[in-house]
C-alpha cells in the first residue's frame, strides 16, 4: 500500500484539491476490490495509519464511508474486517443492480440519443471487442465495467447511477475472482451492442428486454461458477 504522507509531501495538497480522507479512502478501497485485502481480512485503525502514513482521523471517515458502501464492517476494538460475500449475496446484488440498470436503460432510451452523445459507450463496446481477439480478459473486464457505469451516468438520474455504482463495487471481487473460469464473453459483446441499437432507435421497451436478459444471463453465471468450483466466500 502507498505511504500517503510521501505522495503529498511530493505534491502537497492545495485548496481545492483531493482531500486527505478521499486519498485514504480511495486507497482502502483499491486495496479492497484488487483483493490485496482478502475476504475476511481485518486490521486495526493504528496498523492502517502507519501504513498509509496518515493521522487515524482520515482513516476512520474513511472506513465509515466503506462501511456504508458495505465493503468493511466495523467491529469495536477489532477495527475493520472486508466482508466476503456468498453466492446469495450475489443474487441480491445483481437482482438489485439489473433492476437499476434496466430503468438506466428506459431512462436514456426515451431521451432518443444521437450516436455522437454516446461515444463513450460505443467505444467502450469497441474496446472489449478488441480484449477478447488478444484474449485479455482483465482489458475486456475494465471496458466491460466502464460500459456499464457510463450506461447509468447518461440516464441523468444521479441517484441512481450512485446506488448502482455501490452495488457494481460491492460485486467487483466475485467477478474479479471468476473472470477466468468462464467462457469467452462474445455473448456479452453482441447484448451491448444489441442494447445500444434499441436506446438509438429510442425503442426502450426492446433495449430493457435486451438488457434485462442480459443481466440475468450474467448474473446466473456468476453464481454458477461460484457454485461450481465451491467458492464458499469471496
Amino acid at each position: 500500500m502507498n505511504n500517503l504522507a510521501e505522495q503529498q509531501t511530493s505534491q502537497p495538497l492545495e485548496k481545492g484539491s483531493i482531500s486527505r480522507v478521499e486519498l485514504v479512502y480511495r486507497t482502502l478501497k483499491k486495496s479492497i476490490l484488487s483483493n490485496e485485502f482478502y475476504p475476511g481480512y481485518q486490521a486495526l485503525e493504528p496498523e492502517l495509519a502507519k501504513s498509509l502514513g496518515v493521522s487515524r482521523t482520515p482513516v476512520r471517515e474513511a472506513l465509515i464511508r466503506l462501511e456504508n458502501e458495505r465493503l468493511i464492517e466495523l467491529i469495536p476494538r477489532r477495527g475493520m474486517r472486508v466482508i466476503p460475500l456468498v453466492p446469495d449475496d450475489m443474487k441480491e446484488i445483481y437482482q438489485v443492480l439489473t433492476s437499476l440498470e434496466v430503468t438506466a436503460v428506459e431512462l436514456l432510451a426515451r431521451q432518443r440519443p444521437q450516436r455522437h452523445d454516446l461515444a463513450e459507450l460505443i467505444q467502450a463496446i469497441n474496446d472489449m471487442d478488441a480484449s477478447l481477439n488478444t484474449d485479455n480478459r482483465e482489458g475486456w473486464a475494465e471496458a466491460d465495467d466502464r460500459f456499464h457505469r457510463l450506461l447509468v451516468e447518461s440516464c441523468g438520474n444521479q441517484r441512481l447511477a450512485l446506488m448502482a455504482s455501490s452495488l457494481r463495487d460491492q460485486g467487483h471481487r466475485a467477478r474479479l475472482v471468476t473472470l477466468k473460469l468462464r467462457d469467452k464473453p462474445t455473448k456479452s459483446n453482441k447484448d451491448h451492442r444489441d442494447v445500444l441499437e434499441a436506446i438509438l432507435e429510442g425503442d426502450w421497451q426492446k433495449a430493457t428486454t435486451t438488457h434485462y436478459e442480459h443481466r440475468r444471463h450474467a448474473a446466473d453465471t456468476l453464481v454458477k461458477i461460484l457454485q461450481e468450483f465451491k467458492l464458499p466466500h469471496l
